[in-house]
């Protein structure tokens, strides 16, 4: 618990850094790494609650269920008092996230034992033990596994969820003026803060200053982009490319796929 704590509280400083000139982004994928780091261990825990579990379902074993409860009502405490401090800043920041729901994780291990205990104590039904166990993993997966995946799409560049590539393309290209959208790339440096570039084609007569703001706008307003870069061209330096017309690399992306079903 300490160990994500602490790896989630020196991130968030990193975070407040200023951009270098070695590190132009700054430093905001620090806590994106740390929540991968955070919710795989998370995942990694809960595999093993898993594990064991299981394994005491087929080979059950005596469980002191008074001490048990004693050790666990105090973590229980300690770990939601921690995980109700982090609340707040888990709405908006991933790494803050994902030490929330390592918290909460905890919180529910806890709480686990101390039902399981009591029943324990009363009834002296030990299987109780491992089926705790195992409702709990999957509050913990419920928890991680999104966590997990939103880090992983953000460290491996992925468009944001919520944004479609193409809808962008025709957006651009639905604007008087526009005849070609090629090179576009939309990904997150973090969460909240979303980048795009692009090369624009544009008709020869138009003025580019117009139009490059009248561009910017659009996808602001529709898409809530506001970091963009966009390069404006009257001619793809190279037309055979398939970046040069999103449709291209649309259309042989479900070629490679009808050949791999087919296959």
């Amino acid at each position: 618990d300490q160990g994500s704590l602490f790896l989630a509280l020196y991130a968030h400083l990193l975070t407040a850094r200023p951009a270098s000139e070695s590190r132009t982004f700054g430093y905001h994928r620090a806590g994106i790494i740390a929540a991968f780091l955070n919710s795989f261990i998370l995942l990694l825990t809960a595999v093993g609650i898993a594990f064991v579990g299981v394994t005491r379902l087929l080979h059950p074993v005596p469980v002191d269920g008074g001490w048990v409860m004693a050790v666990a009502a105090v973590s229980f405490v300690a770990n939601l008092g921690i995980a109700l401090l982090l609340q707040r800043g888990a709405k908006d920041d991933l790494n803050i996230r994902s030490a929330f729901w390592h918290m909460v994780g905890d919180t529910w291990v806890s709480l686990g034992v101390i039902v399981s205990g009591g029943a324990i104590l009363l009834t002296g039904w030990t299987i109780l033990d491992p089926l705790v166990s195992l409702l709990i993993v999957g509050v913990i997966l419920r928890g991680a596994w999104p966590i997990f995946k939103e880090s992983m799409d953000v460290l491996l560049e992925s468009t944001p969820p919520g944004i479609s590539a193409s809808q962008v393309a025709a957006t651009m290209e639905a604007i008087p003026g526009v005849t070609n959208v090629h090179d576009l790339h939309i990904w997150a440096v973090e969460p909240r803060l979303v980048m795009l570039t692009s090369h624009v084609m544009i008709e020869r007569h138009r003025t580019p200053l117009e139009l490059l703001q009248l561009i910017q706008n659009r996808i602001t307003t529709d898409f809530g982009i506001k970091h963009m870069t966009i390069q404006l061209e009257t001619e793809c330096c190279d037309p055979d490319d398939i970046h040069c017309d999103l449709r291209k690399l649309t259309e042989q992306h479900h070629e490679a796929h009808s050949f791999a079903h087919h296959h």
